[in-house]
Parts: C-alpha cells; structure tokens; sequence
C-alpha cells in the first residue's frame, strides 16, 4: 500500500529552512523566537554555527517505535543543514517495530554527512539492523548485536517476514564487507556457520566477536574514543532532544492512549447525536478524533485511504442521524466505515499477527468503554439535578430557559398538506397550524396530501397519501393507541 510522507520531517525541513533564512538577515534570538512560536524544534534555536568540527549524537534507545522514526530523521536532517562533519548513533535498544526501523534506516541512507553507529551496550533485533546500516560500527566493551529473527509473542514469525529481514540483513552485510552469511544468522536460527553459529541457534555477537568477523570496524571504550577513531577528536558535540511536537506524536501514539482517544471521540459524537445542535461535546469528540488520527498520520500509519474512509463514515453517520429518520443501512455502514479507519490507521506497513489481533483488542476496548460510558450519560445524568445541562431533556422549566418542542401525539394519523418539498424534511399544514415534519421514505413535493405516522418529540414523521385510499384520515386514526374504555359510576 503506498502512502505519501506527511510526516514531521518534512514539515520541519521547510520551516527549518525559512528559520535559517531568518537568521541570516537578523541574527539568531530572532531566528530561535520564529522557531519556538511555530513549535518546530526547541533545538532550532540553539543550533551551533556551521562548522567541520561539529558532531551530532543522536541518542536511540529504549523500544523502538513509529514515534521515533520522526524524530532520528528530523535530527539527520537537521545535521546536515548544519554543515555537521558527522552523526553518531547513540546505540542502547533490545529492537521493536520493524517498519520504524526500517524507516530510520532509510533515513540514515539517505543522509548527507557520515553516520556513525556507537553500540552502548546492546543493539539486538531492529536494532543490529540500524546498527548494520551505518557507515562505520563501534562497540563499547562488553555490547552485545544480533538476535534479530521477527517473532509474534513467543513464536518465531511467517517464513515470509523472516525471509525479508533476512535480505534486509544480507543486503546490510554485503554493503559493509563482511560474510552476509553472518547477518543471515542473526536472522535464522536455521543458518548454520562452521565455527560461528550451530544450527538451531540464533547468532548474538559480542564485541570482540563482532570485531573479528569484520561485523564491528572497531571497540571503543567510550563515545570520546570514537570520535578519536574517526578523526573527529575534539570536536564539539551537540546532543539533539526531540521537540514538544514529537513527544505529542509519540504520547498520542502510545497504545495506551489509543483506546481512550477513539472513545472519547466516538463519545462526543454520539452525545452530539442527541443533541439539536453542534456543542461543546461534538467539538471534544471531533479533537480527539482529530488527535487520533492526525498523530497516525504524521507517523506514515494513517494514509489517505484512511482519512477517506473516516470522512465517508462521518458522513454517513450525520445522514443517518439528521436525514434518515431511524436507525439503518447508512448508521451501521457509516459504524463500520470509521472503526476500519481507525483499525487500520494502527497498523504498520507490515502488521504481524500480533498486530492484527492487538490493535482488534484496542478497538474492542474502546467499543465497550463507548457502550458504558454511553449508559451511563443516556441512563443517568438526564436525572441527575448538579449535571442535568449536560443533555437536553424534552423540556425544563422556564428558569432554565429553555423548552424543547413537545411530543404532539394527537396528530398521529392526522392528514395534511405538504406546505413546502419535504426532501425529506419540511413544513406541513395540519389542522390550520404549520408543524415540521419528516418524511418517512421518499420525497414528497409540495401540495401532496400527508398523513402524520408518528410523532417523536420535535419530529412528526409523515408519508404521502395516494390517490386511492381517500379514508386514510379515519385508518390512521385506527392505528393509534384505542382510548381506555370509560367506567360508570
């Protein structure tokens, strides 16, 4: 599936450049303030001036994940636009997602300047993959790089997904010099090396392993020792931190922040349904809807399939609630349209089993949180006296100032006429009194004869008399509720 790159690096790369630009005509401070009002990057203003001594190190550590892929290209994107002589990647990870890595890498490759990977103890899985794509490998005494077969929970994963990290591996291991058999390994438990690797073991280096098999060029004991390596000693170092945009992105795509932000959205707009007019709980649901899916979309999880599948489910949901008297096809289309945009919107370029059966938990999750929370709103609150405001009630009293249409049952099974083209919604003439209606299937044009079926509240939905049932009046009449049968005294 492609998918256009809407994601912060771009976005950051041009204003970044418009910054540069700044502050070569009026200096930094006013550069740095342009920076921090458009919340680019609080590193923008404190980047240091040009220089072929300049080193950036950039720190990946922890899980890897899609929130971090952003943030590493930004910072390499950032270095060369500041003439840096080189990158270090501060390596300490035990692996994560592939297609963030796969990202990084990506990134890494198409970077400028030199990029050097700093093992920090461990690089395993994803990460001796970005470890690999370096241009140059150091390792610190005692590091550990490998273990790097996909799993799904405890299981080795499709022969299909291992068989892609394999290349990705031997294509990495070709690039730098050295055995791709070795990468392989690191891969495939099944890739047996004489003197190397057994077969049935899954190969994980150390440092002076790694070093003897041309896998590392070198061990360093700390990062002033690798720049002393590469020719970069005393240069000065500047330390990339990720900006208050990319820290949203990352917490917004937290999956545990993931279930409340779809309930919450959905929420609001099922609050908002049942609400005469747009309000503070259709904008919260909106936000977080929003929220949702725009931090997806900057981390190249959401796509434009995506967003046009969300935006035909909202549709579709407002037609239902506001055209469509009832409840029917287009509801529950427009229910599925948008739990699929979301479903998908939290899955990676290559979604394991894992992935499938986690992400359908999230969105499981969020389906009964709706449903409790919704209980309780639509059950309980309209009776509560301190939260009574919160949805509207058929009527209140005239301190409140307000008073909803009331239910107008004696006009079931009145007939009419069509004042205006009820498409399907209109005005009808009944009984000398203009009264709303809504027509119950198709459009009826103005001057038809109509015949009130029901009445809900403000909406008294209607249909069209035909020319052949001329008692229709005294049938509908019949329809109705029959009168409870008067007693004697």
């Amino acid at each position: 599936m492609m998918r256009r790159n809407l994601g912060l690096p771009a976005f950051s790369r041009g204003v970044r450049n418009a910054v540069r630009g700044v502050r070569g005509v009026l200096g930094t401070p006013i550069a740095a303030a342009a920076a921090a009002a458009l919340g680019v990057s609080v590193t923008i203003a404190a980047l240091p001036a040009q220089s072929d001594r300049l080193v950036y190190r950039i720190e990946v550590t922890g899980t890897i994940e899609l929130g971090l892929a952003p943030y590493v290209a930004r910072a390499l994107d950032e270095a060369d636009g500041a003439g840096a002589a080189a990158v270090v990647l501060d390596l300490d990870t035990p692996g994560g997602r592939v297609d963030a890595a796969w990202e990084i890498i990506d990134a890494v490759r198409d970077a400028g300047l030199p990029v050097y990977a700093y093992v920090n103890r461990r690089a395993l899985s994803a990460g001796a993959m970005i470890a690999l794509s370096a241009e140059r490998l150091y390792m610190r005494p005692g590091s550990t790089i490998g273990a790097a077969t996909p799993v799904i929970g405890e299981k080795k994963a499709s022969e299909k997904m291992v068989s892609a990290m394999r290349s990705e591996f031997r294509a990495l291991a070709e690039e730098r010099g050295f055995d791709p058999r070795i990468a392989e390994a690191m891969v495939d438990e099944e890739v047996e090396i004489e003197g190397v690797s057994a077969a049935g073991k899954l190969l994980t280096l150390t440092t002076e392993e790694a070093i003897e098999l041309g896998v590392a060029d070198g061990e360093v004991e700390d990062y002033e020792s690798l720049l002393e390596g590469v020719g970069l000693a005393g240069a000065q170092t500047f330390r990339p931190v990720p900006n208050w945009a990319e820290r949203i992105v990352r917490f917004l795509t937290n999956p545990a922040v993931a279930p409340l932000l779809l309930s919450l959205g959905f929420l609001g707009l099922l609050v908002e349904i049942r609400t005469p007019t747009f309000g503070l709980a259709g904008a919260v649901g909106l936000l977080c809807l929003a929220a949702f899916f725009g931090a997806r979309l900057l981390v190249n999880l959401a796509g434009i399939e995506e967003l046009l599948l969300l935006g035909g489910g909202l549709v579709l949901l407002l037609v239902e609630a506001f055209v469509i008297p009832g409840f029917g096809i287009a509801g529950a289309l427009g229910i599925i349209a948008v739990l699929g945009s979301a479903y998908m919107s939290m899955l990676g370029r290559f979604p394991t089993t894992v992935d499938l059966v986690n992400t359908a938990g999230i969105i499981g999750l969020s389906i009964v949180l709706v449903a409790v929370l919704a209980f309780v709103l639509f059950r309980h609150l309209p009776h509560s006296r301190s939260l009574s405001g919160v949805l509207l009630k058929s009527e209140t009293s005239r301190d409140t100032g307000y008073l909803s249409a009331p239910a107008r049952a004696e006009l079931v099974g009145k007939v009419g006429i069509a004042a205006t083209d009820l498409r399907p919604s209109g005005t009808a003439i009944i009984d000398n009194e203009r009264v709303d209606v809504v027509t119950e299937g198709p459009w009826i044009e103005e001057g038809s004869r109509v015949v009130v079926m029901r009445a809900e509240s403000y909406r008294h939905v209607v249909r069209q008399v035909r020319e052949d049932e001329p008692q229709v009046a005294d049938e509908a009449v019949e329809e109705r509720e029959p009168a409870p049968p008067e007693t004697g005294a």
